[in-house]
């Protein structure tokens, strides 16, 4: 089984290109760093490996569109080697994700508006709800759970 699952930010904008003929189709690389799960002994600096990524058809439309350099990402696919002679007459090898399906992995509020030049999320505060308790939205903490007021243990169904 050839199947791989990665994520990481884009280091620049897709680069797009069009087959030539009757049937054109897109067809689209770009590069993901990828974040390595552990640091390198004596340093404190994460690194990363640097994937190169292809994508086709109406996924390289997408890419063209929605994605931009640091975009977070994951991508599903397979991986694709080849090879061929450079111009000195050197044989190059090439390894290359041919991608199958590709999602953002943060919001675009949470990427600081790189994506798109989308700004502060485009979110406004939602107006109170008519019972006076708090929305939802209004009740989480900045750790991303909901404050449960106090006096409802009873209501819970765990203790």
């Amino acid at each position: 089984m050839n199947k791989v699952i990665l994520m990481g930010r884009l280091t620049r904008d897709p680069e797009v290109r069009y087959s030539a003929g009757d049937n054109s189709s897109a067809y689209a690389r770009y590069t993901l760093a990828v974040d390595r799960r552990f640091r390198r002994e004596g340093s404190d600096q994460q690194s990363a490996d640097f994937i190169s990524c292809v994508v086709f058809g109406r996924g390289a439309e997408f890419a063209e569109k929605y994605l931009r350099q640091g975009t977070k990402i994951v991508v599903t696919g397979r991986i694709q080697t080849g090879s061929y002679t450079n111009r000195d007459g050197q044989k190059v090898y090439t390894t290359d994700v041919v991608v199958d399906e590709q999602e953002f992995a943060e919001s675009k509020a949470a990427s600081g508006g790189q994506a798109g030049g989308y700004q502060n999320g485009g979110y406004q505060k939602p107006a109170a709800s008519p019972s006076g308790m708090p929305t939802p939205s209004e009740a989480s903490a900045g750790d991303g759970f909901m404050n449960i007021p106090d006096g409802i243990d009873e209501e819970l169904p765990f203790n």
